[in-house]
């Protein structure tokens, strides 16, 4: 296709919302009028089921749930006047929460004021609040923000360090849904440990954002912790960034939550027509469904140019995969559906693996998240009549284009500058996307069969370890793995056995094992 042409497509397919200043390309993706009229009835219905889901119908059979995040965004769309009562209260006593904390009038026991966040959670509870915090914590925060996000206590011990002698002024949030979260609860329970250490009283530094009722909300109404925030059933962990999981953090960081909520009630609104090239979310459904035969044949590689936004990729590897990775359909059909996604950021990258990008396997699409705002105020030359913000831009441009020489496809997602307003509507935009997609691929992306697989797979190793220190406190001899295995009765279980062991031997906890390490069948295990 010539220049002419190129510049004719791109004004045929660009999307433009005036009020957010936002900006959907898609015409560097291939396909024709054709493509597009063929898959329309498969859009009337995805419009039609989206409609469905915002009036309160059941989208996750698995659990009887309705999915309403975006009711988050107007509470006037909620099916019900309680509901619309719970967002609303919600809000105002999250802003209520902050301005105490800001003020003092709610402190920790020894100071005067708090001086960081420390937020324990996993999976949505914790990427949202990431993501959020890194795009948009004004550089006068009151507060800085540290996150557990993993079982690693490696990883949890540094992240206590970092904090220091200011744990005595930290604010912990504790975010599960269930309150039975392992990741989380076990973070919980190391950093009640280290407040122990140190002679604080944890629950007058503690707050509990979680599901009303449950195990975590108990325990806080119990032992008295500063206050509670809920988390509903019908706001999925990947969708929640919007609810009290991702909004109290960022208002106490200082990040205008009403901008954040706004852009995405605009966004949200925009994506209701049911008219392909005037809704943004359609279009990226289109260029997904295009670019990988409607089978997810390849990766969606994201590249955001703008170091605040390093962790949209992340952010949506989660959003993307864990909604659309999927064995089933809606019918009962096997079909492993999904796109992966990667990236990290530019113009890092175009250091990194754009080289491949550009000539090697042809397995990708790309996503290019451009902002337009340099930065606040003026910037100077680099060179004559250049500055580094002309040449970030000319870096994006020069990718696109030398992929697109090269048959590689592209679309461009642009944003004004990076506000709350901004960062709001980018992330509903992606969530409307991939409901959208999951409707033209007929999966259900509200549910997560192979994560609460995993959780009980794990949940099964743990008990396998317990098991096996019992019958070897009851043998007591020593044994080989196999021979352990065998007296537990499950002999079939003996290479996790053999892994749950040589882990404890690491540890210096319950057992050691004699022999030589390269023959695990001859391991001798010895309780301590």
């Amino acid at each position: 296709m010539d220049a002419a042409a190129l510049w004719q497509r791109y004004q045929d397919w660009l999307y433009y919302h005036d009020r957010l200043g936002f900006y959907v390309d898609v015409s560097r993706m291939r396909f024709d009028d054709a493509f597009v009229t063929a898959l329309q009835p498969k859009f009337d219905k995805a419009f039609a089921a989206m409609a469905a889901l915002e009036t309160g119908a059941i989208a996750n059979p698995d659990e009887n749930r309705m999915v309403g995040h975006y009711w988050l965004r107007n509470s006037d769309l909620a099916p019900n006047a309680d509901l619309k009562k719970d967002i609303d209260e919600t809000l105002v006593a999250i802003t209520d929460f902050t301005h105490k904390v800001h003020s003092g009038a709610i402190r920790p026991p020894s100071a005067s004021r708090f001086t960081d966040i420390l937020s324990i959670g996993i999976g949505g509870s914790a990427l949202g609040p990431q993501f959020v915090a890194e795009a948009l914590t004004p550089t006068d925060s009151l507060l800085n923000i540290h996150f557990i996000d993993n079982s690693d206590p490696q990883g949890i011990d540094r992240v206590i360090a970092q904090l220091g002698e200011r744990l005595s002024s930290t604010l912990v949030l504790v975010i599960s849904k269930s309150g039975g979260t392992p990741e989380t609860r076990n973070g919980m329970l190391e950093v009640q440990h280290a407040f122990r250490e140190r002679g604080l009283n944890f629950a007058q530094q503690a707050v509990a954002i979680t599901g009303l009722g449950s195990k975590l909300e108990q325990q806080a109404l119990q032992e008295r912790w500063v206050t509670t925030f809920p988390m509903h059933d019908w706001v999925g962990g990947r969708t929640s960034q919007l609810s009290a999981v991702g909004l109290v953090s960022a208002s106490l960081l200082g990040i205008d939550i009403y901008g954040l909520l706004e852009g995405a009630k605009l966004m949200d609104e925009a994506t209701r027509t049911p008219r392909i090239k005037e809704n943004p979310a359609a279009l990226l459904a289109l260029a997904w469904y295009y670019a990988g035969d409607g089978k997810g044949q390849k990766d969606m590689v994201v590249l955001p140019y703008k170091d605040s936004l390093l962790l949209f990729s992340r952010y949506l590897q989660q959003l993307v995969m864990e909604s659309l990775g999927k064995e089933k359909d809606l019918d009962g059909k096997t079909v492993y559906q999904g796109i992966a996604v990667y990236g990290n950021k530019g113009s890092t990258d175009q250091h990194a693996y754009v080289q491949q990008l550009r000539e090697g396997v042809l397995n990708f699409f790309m996503t290019f998240i451009e902002v337009l705002n340099d930065r606040a105020g003026a910037s100077p030359d680099i060179d004559p009549g250049v500055t580094s913000g002309d040449y970030l831009s000319g870096f994006l441009q020069g990718t696109r284009q030398a992929l697109y020489e090269n048959h590689r496809d592209s679309l461009t997602v642009t944003l004004p500058a990076v506000t709350p307003e901004s960062i709001g509507a980018l992330i509903a935009l992606y969530d409307r996307a991939v409901g959208l997609y999951g409707f033209l691929i007929n999966v259900n992306a509200y549910h997560q069969p192979g994560v609460e697989a995993g959780k009980k797979a794990a949940a099964d190793v743990l008990d396998l370890q317990k098991q096996a220190i019992a019958t070897l406190q009851s043998a007591g001899a020593p044994l080989t793995i196999p021979a352990l295995a065998e007296q537990m009765g499950q002999p079939e279980a003996v290479e996790t056995l053999y892994r749950i062991l040589r882990h404890l031997d690491a540890n210096d906890r319950w057992v050691v094992l004699e022999g030589e390490r390269s023959k695990p069948a001859q391991l001798l295990v010895h309780l301590k």
